[in-house]
């Protein structure tokens, strides 16, 4: 699903990754940051793809969103979770995005 997001500016969070073999208990805690993610004031919308690598793209109002989100303590918890356990490698960007525009939306 396409991600309905205000008039720009605001932000885009880009969390590129690459799953290790080991995957209990990750779809549950995907399912959950993105539940926490929806209810955190700045937050706009977020977009998630995943084949190999798994690409998911956060959209949020101004960097103090999204500080306060890296901060959350359930977050906390499934970042730790991701570098011990669920993920090879991953990457985060932070952007702002300065113009956007669509078809079909």
């Amino acid at each position: 699903m396409i991600a309905h997001t205000p008039k720009p500016p605001y932000y885009a969070v880009i969390f590129s990754s690459l799953k290790s073999s080991e995957d209990k208990g990750y779809a549950e805690m995907a399912d959950l940051m993105v539940d926490l993610a929806s209810k955190q004031d700045g937050f706009l919308g977020i977009e998630s793809a995943r084949q190999e690598l798994g690409i998911t793209v956060s959209y949020w109002r101004d960097l103090t969103s999204i500080r306060n989100w890296k901060a959350n303590s359930d977050h906390l918890l499934a970042q730790k979770y991701g570098r011990e356990k669920w993920y090879q490698a991953y990457k985060t960007r932070i952007c702002l995005v300065e113009r956007d525009y669509d078809f079909g939306i």
